[in-house]
């Protein structure tokens, strides 16, 4: 058995310029953390595969193409292949979302 705690990871270096850990990296899937703080948020982006938002804690504003909302605990978000999103906190409180991108992708993310 593996077990990984996300805070024994490394931040990785990536245009966002926010907190993303790498828990999980294989062919069938890749798994994020990313923790934001008051207002930090991803740059808008494209992932060539399909991908879901799982809140982890705090309550952080998701947008997926047009649709732009507060989301909460306990709530997972989908997001299609090669459409425009983003996460943003604009709450007090810290925000740590879950992302895992199914399958792996096999082209680079891109930044708008």
């Amino acid at each position: 058995m593996k077990i990984t705690f996300y805070k024994d990871l490394a931040v990785k270096d990536t245009p966002h310029k926010v907190d993303v850990r790498q828990l999980y990296d294989k062919d069938s899937a890749q798994v994020m953390h990313i923790t934001l703080k008051k207002n930090e948020s991803l740059k808008p982006h494209k992932t060539p595969v399909d991908v879901f938002f799982y809140i982890l804690e705090g309550t952080p504003i998701v947008a997926i193409d047009d649709e732009k909302i507060i989301c909460h605990k306990d709530q997972l978000i989908e997001s299609p292949a090669n459409i425009t999103h983003y996460l943003s906190n604009e709450s007090d409180e810290l925000a740590r979302i879950l992302v895992v991108k199914a399958p792996k992708p096999n082209t680079n993310t891109k930044v708008l």
